[in-house]
């Protein structure tokens, strides 16, 4: 049994979308979910099967290989992944949102020519290096190093956390050119997984989404010619910012997916297991933990679409991103926590996949900023309009 969702006005096309996301999803990706979680692997069925439905270009125009629809399509596609496995959700916005939309917004027509094609059609999957052992949160602190000798810089440096990197052909990556001009001095670049300089470690152990890949990146020497960069030098950092604000509008859609798929999870064990002599859903205490969890996902959904729609007008959506992905992310947290209370000792073991989306929910409100981190975006939007 699933709760009732409103379609929120979507167009016959987005309704297909959902509609043949959420098939494939039931079919195809959530019987090998929890295989992935366990053995901490990529389902490479279901990326292939996402790429044959068109999934990895679905945002951008058919001209470089894409699929053509609009931003609201890909987040539901996001959703309906994410509501069965966190994990194929996460690699999927993680190749679209950080892989591939910066060098279709920022990079030249060579650059375009050279990558997107291949990144639309998911012939190869994109990755983004930004995160480094020294700047998380304080992404202007990066310290991975772009020296320019003749036509080329020379890279240095490191990079963590890198989603997809195992798997990725090309990278969008984050260098410091002059550490005296702080963010200012930051450039964007996109490196060839086989560049000599540049080597992938195997990433840490994780809590959850382990069935999406992370590295570590690390650049020794690494030549990269100037046409590598991604728009106008001097402002990487601009350019790597609004690459996160839409990011943010996809891990609020990751964010969105898992905490419907708790509880829908939720609301089918509370129908069918009966305590003290009758559905635990009929019990007061149970159905007010459903009825806040659908609440608080209606209220993230409002939010979530609303910014992918200002995205898809052209209009500014910065604060609106970050809003959303801040409500939609905590809202995962406690509907994956209430799940899990529902199902009491058998939400805490294995056998049923509320633990898992518990443990994936915590990525979302870290991942692309933190909530601590959208409060202060929030909050400083607030106190400039005083002004």
């Amino acid at each position: 049994m699933e709760s009732i969702q409103t379609n929120f006005d979507l167009t016959e096309e987005q309704e297909m979308i959902r509609d043949t996301v959420r098939r494939f999803a039931n079919e195809v990706v959530a019987p090998g979910a929890a295989y992935a979680d366990e053995h901490k692997q990529l389902n490479e069925e279901a990326w292939k099967g996402m790429c044959e439905l068109g999934l990895a270009g679905l945002p951008f125009s058919e001209e470089c290989g894409g699929t053509g629809l609009d931003n609201l399509s890909y987040i539901i596609a996001v959703e309906e992944l994410s509501r069965v496995c966190g994990s194929t959700g996460l690699t999927l916005a993680a190749h679209v949102s950080l892989g591939t939309w910066p060098i279709y917004e920022f990079g030249s027509q060579a650059l375009k020519d050279r990558y997107l094609p291949g990144l639309c059609s998911g012939e190869f999957m994109g990755a983004y290096g930004l995160t480094e052992p020294n700047a998380g949160s304080d992404s202007a602190g990066t310290q991975t190093t772009a020296v320019l000798d003749g036509d080329e810089y020379i890279i240095n440096g490191a990079k963590c956390f890198i989603t997809n990197g195992s798997y990725a052909k090309s990278f969008v990556i984050t260098v410091q050119t002059d550490k005296s001009l702080g963010a200012k001095g930051i450039m964007a670049m996109v490196i060839d997984r086989d560049q000599p300089g540049f080597t992938i470690e195997k990433g840490e152990e994780k809590l959850g989404m382990r069935g999406s890949d992370w590295v570590n990146l690390i650049f020794k020497d690494c030549r990269l010619p100037k046409d590598a960069v991604l728009g106008e030098e001097g402002n990487g950092f601009a350019t790597f910012m609004k690459t996160l604000e839409g990011g943010r509008i996809s891990i609020g859609a990751l964010s969105l997916g898992i905490a419907q798929g708790a509880l829908d999870q939720a609301l089918k064990y509370a129908n069918e297991r009966i305590q003290f002599g009758k559905p635990l859903a009929h019990h007061q205490a149970v159905a007010f933990k459903l009825a806040d969890m659908e609440t608080e996902i209606q209220a993230s959904r409002h939010m979530v679409y609303h910014a992918a729609r200002l995205k898809d007008a052209g209009r500014p959506y910065g604060i609106e991103a970050s809003a959303a992905k801040y409500m939609a992310s905590e809202v995962a947290m406690r509907c994956t926590y209430e799940a899990i209370q529902i199902f009491g000792g058998n939400g805490y073991s294995r056998e049923y996949p509320v633990e898992r989306m518990y443990r994936d929910a915590k990525l979302c409100v870290i991942g692309e900023g933190t909530s601590e981190v959208q409060k202060i975006i929030i909050s400083r939007d607030l106190l400039r309009r005083l002004k």
